[in-house]
Order: structure tokens, then C-alpha cells, then sequence
């Protein structure tokens, strides 16, 4: 029995695709920032710049396939002024595009328009923010640390005992405008808590200009044990520390002897 000749058919593999309501046609889109919507993004910028460098490109290799004795002569891509210029432009459109979707020009803000929201609202709160919140921040930090400073120098407002030293000096004419003698229970403070209780230009108005002090020492050399002085504040010490105190002739000889010349003692101020 003889076989019929002539060819197999084929069959070819079922295709399977996916029914219309699986298919995904509108894919969910990313969710952006309130910075994202106004400011463009990178490739919005990007894209006519590539479309051109592609095109000119793809013009060049046409030409160069019509001329085939003439070398291939593409040059990098370096940006003009002229394209930096449209590139900026385009920013600058992207920019208002954006914001004309934040804040759509035809509406209203509080009964206002958008020109007056962004001069007379936003202008004023963005100056406040950047120029006057970092002068005031720093104002406060400079006037806590004067304070702080103030607080720890031995001034009539800081009740405690202070320990100096003490030396003596022949009074004349003092920064308060008091004329003394070296026979009088005077004092000369330093020049860093007198120029820190200044309230003026005036040293003779000086609020520790009059004030009482009670100098105290143990007379260990004469053996008399503790001896207290009480002296008024009529100068200022230059050369004296703050806890430091320049006194007359008449009341270091009644604290200390007169050769030794420099001692330390206890004082606090008499409310």
C-alpha cells in the first residue's frame, strides 16, 4: 500500500495573552512633593536637548553614508551660550508652569490676588524668617553670655566673700571725682568690675562710686588674729584683678605690715 506523499502541516503553539481587563493601560504615576511640582524636573530639561544632539547626529551619519570618500568628522556635543541661554529660559517657563498649578494666577487668596499674597504675605514672612530670626537669635546668645559673665564677676549684686589679693597706693584725685589722703578708709576696686557696673560715659557716675566694703584679714604677723576694715569705693584699679583691691595707706597698715607690701585678704560687699 502506498504511502501519499506530501508534507505534514504544522501546528503551531497557542498564544496566550492577557484578557482587557488585566491589561494595564494607565499605570499609577508617582507621587510628587509640593518642591517637585513647582521646581522641573531633570529629564523635562534633558529631553530637548538630547532630541537635538540626536538629531544632529543622526543628520551627520546621513550625510556621511551619501559621501563615502569623506572621514567622519562628528564633534562632541560642547553647549553654546546661545543653548545655556535657552536652557534657562526653559527653566524659567518650567518654573512658572508650576506655579501657575501650585497657585493658579486667576484665583483668589483671602479675597487677594496672587501678586499681593506673594508681595504683602510671603515676601515679608520670608525676610523675617532669613534676615531678622538669625540677628535676633544672635543678639540673645550675645546678651546670656554677658549676663552669664556679669553673674560670675564679684559685683554687689553676687552675695558672697571674694578672696584678692591686697595692696595699697597713695589716693589723690579717684575715677569717682572724690579728692582722698592715704589717712582715710578708702578703696580702689577694679578696672573690670568698675567698667562693668558703668552705666554712662561718666565714671564719676558710677554706681559703685561710694559703696562700702568690709576688707577682712588674719594679722597672723602682728598676732592679733582677725581684723575687719570697712573702706568706701572711690577709684579705679587698673593693674588689679577682679577679686583684687587697692587700698590706702591707713587701712592696710591696720590688716597687714606695711613691708610686705602685697597680702591676701577677705572682703564682701555692705548691702
Amino acid at each position: 500500500m502506498a504511502d501519499r506523499g506530501g508534507d505534514v502541516p504544522t501546528v503551531l503553539p497557542p498564544i496566550y495573552q492577557l484578557p482587557e481587563w488585566e491589561t494595564i493601560t494607565h499605570p499609577p504615576k508617582p507621587r510628587q512633593s509640593l518642591l517637585g511640582r513647582i521646581l522641573p524636573s531633570r529629564d523635562a530639561l534633558d529631553e530637548p536637548l538630547s532630541v537635538s544632539v540626536q538629531r544632529s547626529t543622526t543628520a551627520d551619519l546621513e550625510q556621511a553614508k551619501e559621501e563615502p570618500g569623506r572621514a567622519s568628522t562628528l564633534p562632541t556635543y560642547a553647549p553654546s551660550t546661545a543653548e545655556n541661554n535657552t536652557t534657562k529660559s526653559r527653566l524659567v517657563s518650567s518654573l512658572h508652569k508650576r506655579l501657575d498649578l501650585v497657585v493658579p494666577p486667576h484665583r483668589t487668596y483671602f479675597g487677594r490676588s496672587r501678586r499681593f499674597l506673594f508681595l504683602c504675605i510671603l515676601l515679608p514672612v520670608a525676610i523675617f524668617l532669613f534676615v531678622l530670626t538669625p540677628l535676633a537669635i544672635g543678639l540673645g546668645v550675645g546678651l546670656s553670655r554677658r549676663s552669664s559673665k556679669t553673674q560670675h564677676l564679684p559685683l554687689p549684686s553676687n552675695k558672697s566673700v571674694f578672696t584678692g589679693d591686697l595692696t595699697y597706693y597713695e589716693p589723690s584725685l579717684g575715677a569717682c571725682g572724690i579728692q582722698s589722703n592715704s589717712g582715710e578708709n578708702i578703696v580702689s576696686v577694679s578696672h573690670i568690675i568698675f567698667d562693668a557696673a558703668s552705666q554712662g560715659s561718666d565714671p564719676n557716675a558710677n554706681p559703685l562710686c561710694g559703696m562700702k566694703i568690709r576688707v577682712t584679714r588674719d594679722f597672723v604677723e602682728a598676732g592679733v588674729g582677725n581684723r575687719s576694715v570697712d573702706v568706701t569705693v572711690v577709684d579705679r584699679c587698673v593693674g588689679c584683678a577682679a577679686t583684687d583691691l587697692d587700698l590706702s595707706t591707713a587701712v592696710f597698715e591696720q590688716l597687714a605690715l606695711l613691708d610686705t607690701g602685697r597680702v591676701v585678704g577677705n572682703w564682701a560687699w555692705l548691702s
